[in-house]
């Protein structure tokens, strides 16, 4: 999917501004997400001294599969940056349950679970065969590349994420994460 010609700011249909088709998606518990997964091996690089995946390099795991998605889902992400529009990241957290070491061969699973009017969420789970070894979820928001200012999703985006947005309610996803201590 191309952004096309009215994917540039300023354009006939901005992507500044308000836009119905940027309204916040929300999709009903019957419906499925379609799942994205990239798998990719531990590098020696990647560990510490203990012999394990130094911890920030699954930020950098979560970023390569969003890439990956982004590419199926949407087209390549420079496509996005040419028609002037960027996104950057506003919250990341992840949760780590079991060691990853070289030449592990991890999946990763990537949800969105939420598009907003500037915002997305997406979660990500990396497993080890059938063990998760990592949760995490990250926040980006949309802005104006020469402005750095916070824009509305691109309707072309937001159609192309919607295949893979997990079920929500208005009250927020609906499933708590599994980092959550609520009871």
């Amino acid at each position: 999917m191309t952004l096309g010609p009215v994917a540039r700011a300023g354009a006939a249909e901005p992507y500044l501004g308000r836009n119905p088709a940027a309204a916040p998606t929300v999709r009903s518990a019957s419906t499925m997400p379609e799942p994205f997964s990239h798998v990719l091996r531990v590098r020696y690089g990647e560990c510490d001294p203990q012999g394990v995946v130094f911890n920030a390099n699954y930020f950098a795991y979560f970023d390569v599969a969003l890439t990956e998605l982004w590419r199926e889902a949407v087209g390549p992400y420079t496509d996005m940056m040419d028609a002037g529009v960027d996104m950057v990241v506003a919250e990341a957290r992840a949760r780590y349950l079991a060691p990853a070491g070289f030449d592990d061969e991890l999946a990763i699973d990537v949800l969105v679970t939420r598009l907003g009017t500037t915002s997305m969420i997406t979660r990500m789970s990396v497993r080890r065969d059938s063990t998760v070894v990592v949760e995490g979820e990250m926040r980006h928001v949309f802005i104006d590349a020469a402005t750095k200012g916070k824009i509305e999703i691109p309707a072309p985006i937001r159609r192309g994420l919607e295949r893979h947005l997990a079920a929500e309610t208005a009250e927020g996803p609906a499933e708590e994460p599994a980092w959550s201590t609520s009871a």
